[in-house]
């Protein structure tokens, strides 16, 4: 029977010491590459849902023969869809402009889905806190909703 590495029991403490040290000077790296991939998910999922529940404005505006509504509040950073609860958007994403649309007082916007498939046109442009921009737009006549990516 061989009897090697049988005196040595485990790792030193400079060793144990060295590979810590490591792993902090990895996570420090890491972590704020870590911190805007998160963000930039949250923005983009903010504006994907936004578009959608657009979207699905106009298939039941059409479906239902019913005017549908939504409704923006850039100063809350928030939005209501017809038949719906009040949608508050992610600390790190904000409403930065609202073009078209009907204005309804001056903190709110709305935007018309009409029975035919038509919108009110005009657009909404989300950001976050660095930049990182995307512009929903709705086409009047043909009624599409489009996301892209400023």
């Amino acid at each position: 029977m061989s009897r090697v590495g049988k005196g040595r029991r485990g790792f030193s403490l400079l060793e144990l010491l060295v590979v810590l040290s490591l792993i902090g000077v990895a996570a420090v790296i890491a972590l704020p590459s870590l911190e805007n991939g998160i963000r930039k998910r949250q923005v983009r999922q903010s504006v994907l849902s936004l578009a959608a529940v657009a979207r699905d404005l106009r298939r039941r505006a059409i479906d239902q023969g019913t005017l549908k509504q939504l409704v923006l509040s850039p100063r809350e950073d928030s939005y209501l869809a017809s038949d719906a609860e009040i949608v508050r958007l992610p600390e790190a994403v904000k409403i930065t402009g609202v073009a078209g649309g009907a204005p309804m007082g001056k903190r709110l916007t709305q935007f018309v889905f009409f029975p035919n498939g038509s919108i009110l046109g005009g657009a909404i442009e989300l950001s976050d806190r660095k930049g990182a921009t995307y512009l929903i737009r709705f086409e009047p006549l043909v009624g599409r909703v489009v996301v892209t990516q400023q």
